[in-house]
């Protein structure tokens, strides 16, 4: 099921994050952290950790390195 995920993610990448810089402030980047949050805890959780990563991006934040834990 985790595939699924995946596949968004790299769908994603290919269509409308081609049109977007990629300026990430954290490491790995916000898709990236995705794909491998979605590989290590499951699809629901994985997605509520990307979900989370990419409300915690933001011009406030201080950014760094941050692997899904």
């Amino acid at each position: 099921m985790y595939r699924v995920g995946v596949a968004a993610v790299w769908l994603w990448r290919v269509t409308f994050g081609a049109f977007f810089p990629t300026t990430c402030k954290y490491h790995p980047s916000c898709s990236q952290y995705a794909i491998d949050a979605v590989r290590t805890r499951g699809l629901f959780r994985g997605s509520l950790l990307a979900g989370w990563r990419l409300l915690r991006c933001n011009p406030w934040s201080r950014g760094g390195f941050d692997p899904v834990r």
